[in-house]
């Protein structure tokens, strides 16, 4: 359903489209999952839709490039001809079979999607909640059942379906004792879902100990894991329980998992396997009770493949998996988050903040959060402690921002150390040089498909056609550039 300055409204939707059934289709979907009080219209030529949206003002455009054939035979000047006609509207483009070079005329054309038939309405309209958030349109859509729903799951915040998934995954892994390896970039909540997990548990009435294995030294990263007997090494003064012993009975969080040494990782597998531990410098076995969750931030397949994580441990561990999306693949939950941060620092340093202004939320939905839910919860402290008014604004980010305001150095060509690392300057590219041939290596491995490619680089496809816009903008610059130069 969509809301409009609080307000709920019915979805108007236009279908162009010769094929009856997507028109029948939208509205059974309508009707039974997402408005019941919406309405969708159809048209079966371009002219017609010319017409229609002459008079009528639409919330959604679902348009086959097809049944537009009649306004131009070049189905992006076609597209164009509607789009500019309703400026306001969420235009979803389609056509039998897709291409990245189709999809990326559609968006030069205004559309904001494109999708190959036969269409997955589930996932057409969860597509038309996001763009509806991340370009800040009138209407934001959201499903009859989750309109205006906030949910505070142990510590995490949204109510996107990606994490609903999470939350129920932690609700039914929750009373098992298997081990879980929680994966996800950094700042997603790992521990959080960690903490969760324990929360959730029968354990939850005994220790959950977190230990983070990047964190502590080699040579001591086993004292700290399993404990050590006075006299075992210099400095051992007294008996000490380790981060295992002391979660007996609860629960033993092991953070960056990947980065323990391979000798170590040895010694927690036969943790695993026997549920006993001897402290350093101690030959008695101990037997403990303790649940064992990991996480990293990195690829367990790639450090198996390194020869850096034991693939015995790996399968040992991997039992109860749980992957957390990074925040730009969720963007229903952006402004949750930083609505609920902004109130907890206000609250904290005394300050009169109680929300953002349109244009700073419409600029936090539309950016790519590299940094995740901590690179959000950094910057909104950041505003909250040099600042103090009702609302956030664009200047206030831009001046606590520091890792947007951050320009990079230039390095230096001259007095360089050696040849090597002169050759190396050279060979350097641009960042978004890299990040094309990146993209454009997993759309060649999927055969062009974009969403298969998002999916395994773990971004959205809308910040592929984006990316894609903007190489073509900066190539066009470097060779205006080149010619004047000539």
């Amino acid at each position: 359903m969509p809301v409009a300055n609080g307000t709920a409204c019915s979805t108007q939707i236009l279908v162009v489209d010769q094929d009856r059934s997507v028109h029948q289709n939208c509205e059974k979907f309508l009707s039974r999952q997402w408005d019941s009080d919406g309405t969708c219209t159809q048209v079966d030529c371009g002219r017609s839709a010319q017409s229609t949206l002459k008079s009528h003002e639409y919330d959604v455009i679902i348009c086959d490039l097809d049944t537009i054939s009649d306004l131009d035979s070049d189905s992006e000047s076609a597209l164009l001809k509607l789009t500019s006609l309703a400026p306001g509207a969420l235009v979803l483009a389609l056509s039998n079979g897709g291409s990245v070079s189709m999809a990326m005329a559609c968006m030069r054309s205004g559309a904001h999607d494109y999708f190959a038939k036969p269409l997955n309405l589930q996932v057409v309209f969860e597509r038309i909640e996001e763009l509806s958030l991340r370009h800040g349109k009138r209407r934001q859509f959201a499903q009859t059942n989750t309109q205006a729903e906030t949910v505070d799951f142990e510590g995490f915040v949204g109510a996107s379906p990606q994490m609903k998934v999470i939350y129920d995954q932690i609700t039914r892994i929750a009373p098992s004792s298997a081990p879980v390896f929680i994966t996800g970039e950094s700042g997603t909540g790992k521990e959080v879902c960690a903490e969760a997990l324990h929360a959730r548990s029968p354990r939850a009435d005994k220790r959950f100990v977190a230990i983070n294995c990047g964190a502590i030294p080699r040579d001591l990263m086993e004292s700290e894991l399993f404990g050590v007997v006075k006299g075992a090494f210099t400095g051992a003064m007294e008996d000490r329980a380790g981060a295992a012993e002391l979660a007996n009975g609860g629960t033993l969080f092991l953070d960056e998992i990947g980065e323990l040494d391979l000798s170590l990782q040895a010694k927690l597998l036969r943790f695993l396997q026997t549920g006993t531990i001897n402290r350093v410098g101690d030959a008695m076995p101990r037997e403990l009770d303790v649940r064992i969750i990991c996480a990293t931030n990195r690829n367990p397949m790639q450090m198996i493949t390194d020869k850096v994580f034991r693939e015995d441990l790996f399968y040992r561990l991997h039992v109860l998996p749980i992957h957390l999306p990074p925040l730009r693949q969720r963007p229903a939950d952006i402004m949750p988050i930083a609505e609920n941060f902004l109130a907890q620092y206000a609250r904290e340093e005394g300050k009169n903040f109680v929300g953002f202004d349109r244009e700073t939320a419409e600029r936090f939905m539309s950016r790519d959060w590299p940094g995740n839910v901590r690179q959000v919860q950094n910057l909104i402290r950041r505003i909250v402690v040099m600042h103090d008014d009702e609302l956030v604004t664009l200047r206030m980010v831009r001046l606590a921002d520091i890792e947007a305001n951050g320009a990079p150095q230039p390095v230096p060509t001259t007095h360089m150390p050696n040849r090597h690392a002169q050759e190396a300057v050279q060979q350097m590219q641009p960042l978004w040089k890299q990040e094309q041939k990146i993209i454009e290596d997993a759309l060649t491995a999927f055969g062009g498909n974009i969403s298969q490619a998002a999916a395994a680089l773990e971004i959205s496809p809308s910040t592929i056609y984006r990316k894609k816009q903007t190489w073509e903008k900066l190539e066009a610059e470097a060779l205006a550039r080149s010619v004047s130069a000539a």
